[in-house]
């Protein structure tokens, strides 16, 4: 019987003892079950149980191209991992290394001549949920839920919750991680010191420095050389890259998935204490016979990690970038090209790739259907937090890094694109039409000039 027990989304094998699995076995997140399963895979699934679609089959990569397609996840995204850190790890070498693909909402992992297919997706309520799809030619082919995953993809390291984690580690050349050196679990927040060890990595990138493309060679991380795997723009003389759909590891496309990645665990955090929290609020106001006032603990589990979700869709703890950062694949473009845009044909999409990722700072994933499913309080929280810090009277964390340039092109590109913000926005300005002092109060006090600001 074949098992996922690897970290699906690269380097980092070990696995955390003891997970902290916030609410998995509450019958309020109801986890465990498949019936309203609401993923991309299990649509996709329900598709082909019913006849709608069929998974095409060739001899070269099995069900990839497929997937991929019916997934709408394009091979611009490859990306290529070369330490053995999947539960496939016999068939993984820097000779043979694990392509990994992502869009928006999920992430697949395809090795040469594998047992499986290994893809998980983000459900807008449940977090991230793992499947694996046989590489052998089916009438229809089933994409097998797998829980056992959690063993990996659920600790302090996807923020105790089921999701994603990158990680970058030591790798030697024979492909096995160096655990004993260290290693790190990479985000937008980490140094391009910290960043790709184990992967491959196609790009430039002035001269900033990365992990990538190189192996730890005495067993000693203080002589690891940075520079062995810099500013590296093709794989043909290190690997046979025929095999793959392309012949890039991107890296835009490393830095896109180690933001998005952490975000959704962060999102998924923030649904789990909300539900788990609100319940026993509710369940305490019907045994003391109350109602209203929530307690100073419901207000923490509320809004603390929805808090710690808002700097980080701000790219508030960013780390920046010394120099321009260019990919090979194309991957850039097609990413960009999606989307929505306002009225001035602005995106949240749109790339930076000199000082830092995104040109305007303020996530993509704020269109996600997972965070749209977060329960009420936690939007109103966090449209209010928004409103308040795009508007200017909030220059705190996690709004200090943005300029006033920053925030009106995210206020109005938002204004424009998400009617959810929208309502919030104008909600905010009727407070402060009738309620001038109500904590939502830009300079100036009149309705009409907060909506031109």
């Amino acid at each position: 019987m074949k098992t996922l027990a690897g970290i699906l989304l690269g380097a980092g094998l070990a696995c955390a003892q003891g997970s902290y699995l916030l609410g998995v076995d509450d019958k309020l997140i109801g986890y465990h079950e498949n019936a309203d399963l609401d993923d991309p895979v299990a649509r996709l699934q329900r598709r082909i149980d019913r006849g709608e679609v069929k998974l095409e089959w060739d001899d070269a990569h099995g069900y990839l191209r497929s997937v991929l397609k019916n997934l709408d996840i394009p091979a611009e995204s490859q990306m290529l991992v070369f330490s053995k850190t999947s539960f496939q790890l016999q068939r993984i070498t820097p000779q043979t290394p694990r392509a990994i693909y992502f869009n928006d909402h999920v992430y697949l992992g395809w090795v040469q001549d594998g047992d499986v297919i290994e893809i998980s997706a983000v459900d807008p309520r449940k977090g991230g949920i793992f499947y694996t799809l046989d590489q052998t030619p089916a009438a229809k082919p089933k994409m097998v839920r797998r829980d056992e995953c959690l063993q990996c993809h659920a600790s302090p390291k996807t923020a105790g919750v089921p999701g994603h984690m990158v990680r970058s580690v030591y790798t030697g050349a024979d492909g096995y991680p160096v655990f004993q050196a260290g290693g790190f679990v990479t985000t937008h927040a980490s140094p391009l010191k910290e960043r790709w060890g184990g992967w491959y990595v196609t790009g430039t990138h002035a001269n900033d420095l990365h992990m990538g493309n190189a192996f730890l060679r005495d067993k000693d991380p203080e002589a690891f050389d940075l520079h062995a795997g810099a500013n590296v723009t093709d794989l043909a003389r290190r690997f046979d890259v025929r095999p793959y759909l392309t012949p890039h590891s991107d890296i835009v496309a490393l830095m896109v998935l180690e933001h998005q990645a952490q975000l959704h665990n962060l999102i998924t955090r923030a649904g789990y204490e909300a539900r788990i929290a609100l319940e026993v609020q509710a369940s305490m106001d019907q045994a003391l016979g109350r109602s209203g006032e929530w307690t100073d603990s419901t207000k923490r589990r509320v809004y603390g990690p929805a808090d710690n979700l808002l700097a980080y869709l701000l790219f508030a703890d960013e780390a920046p970038l010394r120099g321009p950062v260019a990919g090979t694949s194309g991957f850039a473009a097609q990413f960009a090209r999606r989307g929505p845009r306002d009225a001035r044909g602005r995106s949240l999409r749109e790339f930076d790739l000199e000082r830092r990722l995104f040109r305007y700072p303020l996530s993509y994933l704020i269109y996600s259907e997972a965070l749209d499913a977060l329960p009420p309080p936690v939007l109103t929280h966090l449209y209010r937090r928004l409103c308040e810090g795009l508007a200017g009277r909030d220059t705190g964390k996690p709004f200090a890094h943005l300029t006033a340039e920053d925030r009106k092109a995210i206020r109005e590109i938002l204004l424009d694109t998400k009617p959810a913000f929208a309502a919030a926005w104008r909600g905010a300005e009727a407070a402060l039409k009738t309620e001038p002092s109500s904590g939502f109060e830009p300079a100036e006090t009149s309705g009409a000039a907060l909506a031109s600001r």
